[in-house]
């Protein structure tokens, strides 16, 4: 994906070589939140209102998976007619946080197991009159390696 990569939803995460989602921290005690957040602190023990953005880890591990059997309602776009099934994968980042998303295009849930590592790369969501969306998905970091998930 190129630097230039409109992202489908705006702030959630940046583009370019080396994609990272945004949360942000709270000043008060520092909690990390994703998506980021603007109101109060998530930690029910802490009273702040104010954070900073934070770019979160791009790798973590699977804490649990599935796949989308089928199609999820508007305002979900499918990129294929017939509707074609994608795994999600629920990955835990060393920030403590378990993060949903889809999985990288040509990986399903065979490729998948509860414990193995996955990076975040941003891929094209759908396209529109505007021109082409992209998203985070998770990328089984085995399939780099060249080894089985």
């Amino acid at each position: 994906m190129s630097d230039t990569a409109t992202p489908a939803v705006e702030g959630w995460f940046t583009t370019g070589p080396e994609p990272a989602l945004i949360g942000t921290s709270c000043r008060s005690c520092g909690t990390i939140s994703f998506p980021r957040e603007t109101t109060f602190c998530k930690n029910p023990a802490c009273s702040g209102e104010e954070f900073d953005d934070v770019e979160l880890s791009r790798r973590g591990t699977v804490w649990s998976y599935t796949d989308a059997q089928y199609k999820p309602p508007a305002p979900y776009i499918a990129n294929t007619d017939p509707y074609v099934p994608f795994a999600i994968a629920a990955v835990e980042l060393p920030e403590g946080l378990v993060v949903l998303g889809q999985v990288a295009d040509g990986y399903g849930v065979g490729d998948l197991k509860v414990g193995n590592e996955v990076e975040l790369v941003v891929e094209t969501l759908y396209t529109d009159e505007t021109g082409a969306r992209s998203i985070w998905r998770w990328k089984p970091v085995a399939a780099e390696n060249g080894a089985q998930a």
